[in-house]
Protein backbone atom coordinates (compact mmCIF):
# COMPACT_ATOMS: atom_id res chain seq x y z
CA UNK A 1 0.00 0.00 0.00
CA UNK A 2 0.98 3.66 -0.39
CA UNK A 3 0.62 6.21 2.37
CA UNK A 4 1.47 9.86 3.00
CA UNK A 5 3.18 9.77 6.39
CA UNK A 6 3.86 12.48 8.96
CA UNK A 7 7.25 11.73 10.54
CA UNK A 8 7.87 15.01 12.34
CA UNK A 9 5.70 17.82 13.62
CA UNK A 10 5.64 20.55 11.01
CA UNK A 11 5.80 18.10 8.12
CA UNK A 12 6.04 17.65 5.24
CA UNK A 13 4.28 14.35 4.60
CA UNK A 14 6.39 11.64 2.99
CA UNK A 15 5.09 9.10 0.45
CA UNK A 16 5.91 5.58 1.64
CA UNK A 17 5.29 2.01 0.54
CA UNK A 18 3.99 -0.14 3.40
CA UNK A 19 2.58 -3.60 3.95
CA UNK A 20 -1.22 -3.70 3.97
CA UNK A 21 -2.28 -3.95 7.63
CA UNK A 22 -4.44 -6.79 8.95
CA UNK A 23 -7.60 -5.91 10.89
CA UNK A 24 -7.68 -6.87 14.55
CA UNK A 25 -10.67 -8.01 16.57
CA UNK A 26 -13.61 -5.69 15.94
CA UNK A 27 -11.85 -3.95 13.06
CA UNK A 28 -12.22 -3.76 9.30
CA UNK A 29 -9.63 -3.30 6.58
CA UNK A 30 -10.78 -0.62 4.14
CA UNK A 31 -9.57 0.17 0.65
CA UNK A 32 -9.69 3.95 0.53
CA UNK A 33 -11.58 5.48 -2.40
CA UNK A 34 -11.34 9.11 -1.26
CA UNK A 35 -10.23 11.06 1.80
CA UNK A 36 -11.10 14.66 2.51
CA UNK A 37 -8.45 17.15 3.60
CA UNK A 38 -9.63 18.93 6.74
CA UNK A 39 -8.35 21.93 8.68
CA UNK A 40 -7.80 19.54 11.58
CA UNK A 41 -5.27 17.73 9.38
CA UNK A 42 -3.43 21.04 9.19
CA UNK A 43 -3.43 21.27 12.98
CA UNK A 44 -2.06 17.72 13.21
CA UNK A 45 0.68 18.37 10.65
CA UNK A 46 1.57 21.83 11.96
CA UNK A 47 1.80 20.62 15.56
CA UNK A 48 -1.01 22.80 16.92
CA UNK A 49 -2.49 19.89 18.89
CA UNK A 50 -0.99 17.97 21.80
CA UNK A 51 1.77 15.69 20.47
CA UNK A 52 0.45 12.37 19.21
CA UNK A 53 2.34 9.24 18.17
CA UNK A 54 4.68 9.51 15.20
CA UNK A 55 4.91 8.43 12.49
CA UNK A 56 1.21 8.71 11.66
CA UNK A 57 -0.91 8.77 8.51
CA UNK A 58 -3.31 11.78 8.67
CA UNK A 59 -6.81 11.87 7.24
CA UNK A 60 -10.20 11.39 8.91
CA UNK A 61 -12.77 11.99 6.16
CA UNK A 62 -12.47 8.52 4.71
CA UNK A 63 -14.71 6.86 2.16
CA UNK A 64 -13.88 3.32 1.16
CA UNK A 65 -14.98 -0.26 0.86
CA UNK A 66 -14.51 -3.07 3.30
CA UNK A 67 -11.89 -5.59 2.18
CA UNK A 68 -11.88 -7.91 5.19
CA UNK A 69 -12.83 -7.93 8.85
CA UNK A 70 -11.50 -9.18 12.17
CA UNK A 71 -13.23 -11.36 14.72
CA UNK A 72 -16.52 -10.10 16.10
CA UNK A 73 -17.47 -7.87 13.16
CA UNK A 74 -20.99 -8.34 11.82
CA UNK A 75 -22.87 -6.51 9.08
CA UNK A 76 -19.84 -5.14 7.24
CA UNK A 77 -19.18 -7.68 4.53
CA UNK A 78 -16.50 -7.19 1.85
CA UNK A 79 -17.57 -4.55 -0.64
CA UNK A 80 -19.66 -2.53 1.82
CA UNK A 81 -19.10 1.22 1.39
CA UNK A 82 -18.44 3.00 4.68
CA UNK A 83 -17.28 6.32 6.03
CA UNK A 84 -14.68 6.70 8.75
CA UNK A 85 -14.82 9.93 10.81
CA UNK A 86 -12.51 11.71 13.27
CA UNK A 87 -13.84 9.84 16.30
CA UNK A 88 -12.34 6.41 15.76
CA UNK A 89 -12.80 4.76 19.17
CA UNK A 90 -14.01 5.52 22.69
CA UNK A 91 -13.42 3.70 25.95
CA UNK A 92 -17.11 3.14 26.72
CA UNK A 93 -16.48 3.19 30.48
CA UNK A 94 -15.62 6.77 31.49
CA UNK A 95 -18.35 9.03 33.00
CA UNK A 96 -18.83 10.83 29.67
CA UNK A 97 -19.31 7.64 27.66
CA UNK A 98 -21.71 6.26 30.26
CA UNK A 99 -23.72 9.49 30.10
CA UNK A 100 -24.10 9.28 26.30
CA UNK A 101 -21.49 11.99 25.69
CA UNK A 102 -18.85 9.91 23.94
CA UNK A 103 -17.56 12.99 22.11
CA UNK A 104 -16.01 13.97 25.46
CA UNK A 105 -14.51 10.53 26.18
CA UNK A 106 -11.49 10.60 28.49
CA UNK A 107 -9.63 8.00 26.42
CA UNK A 108 -10.60 8.54 22.78
CA UNK A 109 -8.70 7.49 19.69
CA UNK A 110 -8.92 9.96 16.83
CA UNK A 111 -8.50 8.86 13.22
CA UNK A 112 -5.48 10.31 11.47
CA UNK A 113 -4.06 11.65 14.74
CA UNK A 114 -3.85 8.90 17.35
CA UNK A 115 -4.18 6.10 14.80
CA UNK A 116 -3.39 5.94 11.09
CA UNK A 117 -5.97 7.53 8.85
CA UNK A 118 -6.96 7.81 5.23
CA UNK A 119 -4.13 9.58 3.39
CA UNK A 120 -3.35 6.12 2.04
CA UNK A 121 -4.65 3.40 -0.24
CA UNK A 122 -5.74 1.26 2.74
CA UNK A 123 -6.58 1.80 6.39
CA UNK A 124 -7.92 -0.11 9.39
CA UNK A 125 -10.86 1.17 11.45
CA UNK A 126 -12.98 0.16 14.42
CA UNK A 127 -16.09 -1.33 12.80
CA UNK A 128 -18.38 0.19 15.45
CA UNK A 129 -17.37 3.70 14.42
CA UNK A 130 -17.79 3.28 10.66
CA UNK A 131 -20.80 5.12 9.28
CA UNK A 132 -23.18 4.11 6.50
CA UNK A 133 -23.27 6.63 3.66
CA UNK A 134 -26.47 7.74 1.89
CA UNK A 135 -27.08 7.13 -1.79
CA UNK A 136 -26.72 10.11 -4.09
CA UNK A 137 -23.20 11.06 -3.02
CA UNK A 138 -20.29 9.60 -4.92
CA UNK A 139 -17.00 8.83 -3.18
CA UNK A 140 -15.54 12.30 -3.82
CA UNK A 141 -18.52 14.26 -2.55
CA UNK A 142 -19.14 11.90 0.38
CA UNK A 143 -15.64 12.37 1.85
CA UNK A 144 -16.08 15.92 3.26
CA UNK A 145 -19.31 14.84 4.91
CA UNK A 146 -17.27 12.79 7.41
CA UNK A 147 -15.93 15.82 9.27
CA UNK A 148 -16.76 19.12 7.60
CA UNK A 149 -20.35 17.96 7.34
CA UNK A 150 -20.50 16.29 10.74
CA UNK A 151 -18.91 19.06 12.79
CA UNK A 152 -20.98 21.63 10.93
CA UNK A 153 -24.12 19.66 11.72
CA UNK A 154 -23.31 19.33 15.44
CA UNK A 155 -22.42 23.04 15.60
CA UNK A 156 -25.64 23.97 13.81
CA UNK A 157 -27.75 21.98 16.27
CA UNK A 158 -25.94 23.53 19.23
CA UNK A 159 -26.52 27.01 17.76
CA UNK A 160 -30.25 26.43 18.28
CA UNK A 161 -33.24 27.64 16.30
CA UNK A 162 -31.66 30.85 15.05
CA UNK A 163 -33.69 32.74 12.47
CA UNK A 164 -30.59 34.73 11.46
CA UNK A 165 -27.45 32.59 11.50
CA UNK A 166 -23.91 33.89 10.96
CA UNK A 167 -21.19 31.60 9.57
CA UNK A 168 -17.59 32.79 9.99
CA UNK A 169 -15.19 31.12 7.58
CA UNK A 170 -16.98 29.92 4.47
CA UNK A 171 -15.07 26.75 3.69
CA UNK A 172 -15.80 23.04 3.67
CA UNK A 173 -18.03 22.93 6.76
CA UNK A 174 -19.89 26.19 6.21
CA UNK A 175 -20.75 25.52 2.58
CA UNK A 176 -22.47 22.27 3.59
CA UNK A 177 -24.36 23.45 6.66
CA UNK A 178 -25.40 26.70 4.95
CA UNK A 179 -27.49 24.66 2.53
CA UNK A 180 -29.19 22.77 5.34
CA UNK A 181 -29.88 26.01 7.23
CA UNK A 182 -31.38 27.65 4.13
CA UNK A 183 -33.53 24.56 3.53
CA UNK A 184 -34.78 24.91 7.10
CA UNK A 185 -35.86 28.50 6.42
CA UNK A 186 -33.00 30.27 8.20
CA UNK A 187 -31.36 33.45 6.91
CA UNK A 188 -27.64 32.76 6.51
CA UNK A 189 -25.04 35.52 6.80
CA UNK A 190 -21.61 34.44 5.54
CA UNK A 191 -18.39 36.05 6.77
CA UNK A 192 -15.19 35.44 4.80
CA UNK A 193 -11.64 36.74 4.85
CA UNK A 194 -11.78 40.47 4.14
CA UNK A 195 -11.71 41.07 0.41
CA UNK A 196 -12.45 37.45 -0.54
CA UNK A 197 -15.17 38.28 -3.04
CA UNK A 198 -14.97 34.83 -4.67
CA UNK A 199 -15.99 33.09 -1.44
CA UNK A 200 -18.68 35.71 -0.88
CA UNK A 201 -20.11 35.04 -4.32
CA UNK A 202 -19.91 31.31 -3.57
CA UNK A 203 -21.89 31.80 -0.35
CA UNK A 204 -24.60 33.81 -2.08
CA UNK A 205 -24.85 31.16 -4.81
CA UNK A 206 -25.62 28.60 -2.08
CA UNK A 207 -28.43 30.71 -0.66
CA UNK A 208 -26.79 33.07 1.82
CA UNK A 209 -28.88 36.18 2.34
CA UNK A 210 -25.73 38.28 2.82
CA UNK A 211 -21.99 37.74 2.44
CA UNK A 212 -19.15 40.03 3.43
CA UNK A 213 -15.79 40.24 5.15
CA UNK A 214 -15.30 39.23 8.77
CA UNK A 215 -14.44 42.86 9.46
CA UNK A 216 -17.90 43.98 8.34
CA UNK A 217 -21.17 44.26 10.23
CA UNK A 218 -24.12 42.25 8.93
CA UNK A 219 -27.20 44.20 7.82
CA UNK A 220 -29.25 42.64 10.64
CA UNK A 221 -28.35 41.43 14.15
CA UNK A 222 -27.70 37.69 14.39
CA UNK A 223 -29.51 35.24 16.62
CA UNK A 224 -26.47 32.93 16.60
CA UNK A 225 -23.09 32.59 14.95
CA UNK A 226 -20.84 29.62 14.22
CA UNK A 227 -17.09 30.16 13.95
CA UNK A 228 -15.38 27.73 11.61
CA UNK A 229 -12.34 29.98 11.12
CA UNK A 230 -9.74 29.23 13.85
CA UNK A 231 -9.27 32.92 14.65
CA UNK A 232 -9.79 33.88 18.28
CA UNK A 233 -10.32 37.56 17.44
CA UNK A 234 -13.57 36.60 15.71
CA UNK A 235 -15.16 35.59 19.03
CA UNK A 236 -15.67 39.16 20.33
CA UNK A 237 -16.46 40.29 16.79
CA UNK A 238 -19.28 37.74 16.58
CA UNK A 239 -20.48 38.56 20.08
CA UNK A 240 -20.83 42.15 18.98
CA UNK A 241 -23.24 41.10 16.24
CA UNK A 242 -25.55 38.69 18.14
CA UNK A 243 -28.70 39.76 19.93
CA UNK A 244 -29.26 39.45 23.66
CA UNK A 245 -29.61 35.78 24.50
CA UNK A 246 -27.68 34.91 21.34
CA UNK A 247 -25.05 32.21 21.11
CA UNK A 248 -21.59 32.07 19.53
CA UNK A 249 -20.45 28.53 18.74
CA UNK A 250 -16.72 27.83 18.33
CA UNK A 251 -16.51 24.82 16.02
CA UNK A 252 -12.77 24.31 15.63
CA UNK A 253 -10.58 21.88 17.54
CA UNK A 254 -7.90 24.59 17.75
CA UNK A 255 -8.14 28.37 17.75
CA UNK A 256 -5.73 31.23 18.25
CA UNK A 257 -6.05 33.01 21.59
CA UNK A 258 -9.23 34.98 22.21
CA UNK A 259 -8.30 38.59 22.97
CA UNK A 260 -9.68 40.48 25.96
CA UNK A 261 -13.00 42.14 25.26
CA UNK A 262 -15.42 44.36 27.19
CA UNK A 263 -17.97 42.59 29.34
CA UNK A 264 -20.80 44.47 27.63
CA UNK A 265 -20.34 42.18 24.60
CA UNK A 266 -21.16 39.14 26.73
CA UNK A 267 -23.75 40.76 28.96
CA UNK A 268 -27.40 40.23 28.09
CA UNK A 269 -27.19 36.45 28.52
CA UNK A 270 -25.14 35.96 25.41
CA UNK A 271 -23.24 32.67 25.36
CA UNK A 272 -19.94 31.34 24.02
CA UNK A 273 -19.82 27.56 23.63
CA UNK A 274 -17.40 25.15 22.00
CA UNK A 275 -18.06 22.00 20.01
CA UNK A 276 -15.84 19.02 20.76
CA UNK A 277 -15.64 16.15 18.30
CA UNK A 278 -18.87 14.26 17.55
CA UNK A 279 -20.88 11.21 18.51
CA UNK A 280 -21.99 8.26 16.45
CA UNK A 281 -25.54 9.48 16.96
CA UNK A 282 -24.54 12.78 15.30
CA UNK A 283 -23.22 10.77 12.39
CA UNK A 284 -26.36 8.72 11.87
CA UNK A 285 -28.64 11.77 12.28
CA UNK A 286 -26.59 13.78 9.80
CA UNK A 287 -26.63 11.05 7.18
CA UNK A 288 -30.42 10.82 7.49
CA UNK A 289 -30.69 14.60 7.15
CA UNK A 290 -28.65 14.85 3.96
CA UNK A 291 -30.51 11.90 2.46
CA UNK A 292 -33.73 13.82 3.06
CA UNK A 293 -32.30 17.26 2.19
CA UNK A 294 -29.58 16.75 -0.44
CA UNK A 295 -26.66 19.16 -0.40
CA UNK A 296 -24.20 20.05 -3.13
CA UNK A 297 -20.67 19.29 -1.99
CA UNK A 298 -18.03 21.25 -3.89
CA UNK A 299 -14.72 19.42 -4.06
CA UNK A 300 -11.25 19.92 -5.54
CA UNK A 301 -9.58 16.52 -6.09
CA UNK A 302 -5.86 15.88 -5.65
CA UNK A 303 -3.80 12.72 -6.24
CA UNK A 304 -2.61 11.08 -3.03
CA UNK A 305 1.01 12.07 -3.70
CA UNK A 306 -0.01 15.75 -3.78
CA UNK A 307 -1.29 15.78 -0.19
CA UNK A 308 1.23 18.46 0.82
CA UNK A 309 -0.02 20.71 -1.97
CA UNK A 310 -3.62 20.17 -0.89
CA UNK A 311 -2.71 21.14 2.68
CA UNK A 312 -0.94 24.28 1.47
CA UNK A 313 -3.89 25.25 -0.72
CA UNK A 314 -6.25 24.74 2.23
CA UNK A 315 -4.04 26.88 4.46
CA UNK A 316 -4.07 29.70 1.91
CA UNK A 317 -7.75 29.36 0.97
CA UNK A 318 -7.05 28.69 -2.70
CA UNK A 319 -10.26 26.77 -3.42
CA UNK A 320 -13.95 26.83 -2.55
CA UNK A 321 -15.53 23.92 -0.74
CA UNK A 322 -13.30 20.98 0.20
CA UNK A 323 -10.12 19.29 -0.98
CA UNK A 324 -10.22 15.51 -1.45
CA UNK A 325 -7.34 13.08 -1.97
CA UNK A 326 -7.96 10.27 -4.44
CA UNK A 327 -5.63 7.24 -4.06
Amino acid sequence: MRAMVLRRRGGPLVLEERAIPAPGDGEVLIEVAACGVCRTDLHVVDGDLAPGPLPVVPGHEIVGRVVSSGLGVTGLVPGTRVGVPWLGHTCGTCPYCLAGRENLCDRPIFTGYLRDGGFATHTVADARFCLPLPEGYDDLTAAPLLCAGLIGFRSWRIAGKARRLGLYGFGAAAHIIAQIAVAEGQDVFAFTRPGDTASQDFARALGARWAGGSDEAPPSPLDAAILFAPVGALVPAALGHVVKGGRVVCAGIHMSDIPAFPYRLLWGEREIVSVANLTREDGHDFMKTIARTPVKVHVTPYPLAEANGALDDLREGRFDGAAVLVP
